[in-house]
């Protein structure tokens, strides 16, 4: 069974959103998981689809200030890793109740990370400090690293199909990023039986991303609204 593995490298931060959500849109027409690896351009934020924006403006100066297709909270990409994993509405990932692909996800990273020798636990309960904020405190099955918040996440599952965007604050630890990247992939093989194929956009595909990152993703109307 092939997934399809997108490194998008640092792209504009609407772009970067208006990607994911293409990738959710088409993920029935892809017919297979996709994992997506990406960066940013400059430092940004996101916060979740159903905040208000008058709510989380205050709580970062990182600038610009997007919202997510997905849910959760503020989550600062300054110094983070960003993911995503997309899967269609036929495959297993999809059936799986929202508790149970939030844990799921977070057991791979788990396990990527055990792979570089560094041990991580699985949040048993949440632990609330500052309301609406990602990384400030932590969920339930989030990764902590020495009790501190080192990823989370968050979902939207439509007809479409389930997308999970995630974030990694690494820790202080000597670390490279493409050696994560790389534990990513061995695990997913590994653990889900599956062989990476690189996905390749095609135009129509690239032609939805643009047209989502400039009609709504750099769209104050739509990051603003109320």
């Amino acid at each position: 069974m092939n997934w399809l593995l997108l490194n998008s490298g640092k792209c504009d931060p609407a772009y970067n959103m208006a990607l994911d959500e293409a990738l959710l849109e088409s993920s029935s027409q892809l017919g297979a998981p996709v994992l997506r690896l990406y960066g940013w351009t400059g430092p940004a934020a996101t916060f979740g689809y159903f905040q208000k924006y008058f709510e989380v403006e205050s709580a970062t100066r990182l600038r610009p200030l997007i919202r997510r297709p997905t849910g959760g909270g503020i989550v600062p990409h300054d110094m983070d890793w960003t993911y995503s994993f997309a899967a269609p509405p036929a495959h297993e990932w999809y059936e799986l109740k929202a508790e149970a692909s939030y844990r799921r996800i977070h057991e791979w990273l788990q396990a990527a990370f055990t792979k570089l020798k560094i041990e991580t636990e699985l949040a048993g309960a949440s632990k609330k400090t500052v309301p609406g904020q990602c990384f400030a405190g932590y969920e339930k099955s989030d990764l902590l690293w020495h009790g501190r918040k080192i990823a989370g996440a968050a979902q939207r599952r439509n007809k479409l199909g389930l997308l999970i965007q995630g974030s990694v604050q690494p820790p202080p630890v000597s670390i490279a990023r493409a050696d994560w990247e790389s534990a990513m992939r061995e695990v997913a093989k590994n653990r889900f039986h599956i062989d990476w194929a690189d996905f390749s956009p095609d135009a129509t595909f690239q032609s939805k991303v643009e047209e989502l990152a400039r009609q709504k993703y750099s769209q104050a109307l739509y990051n603003q609204r109320r």
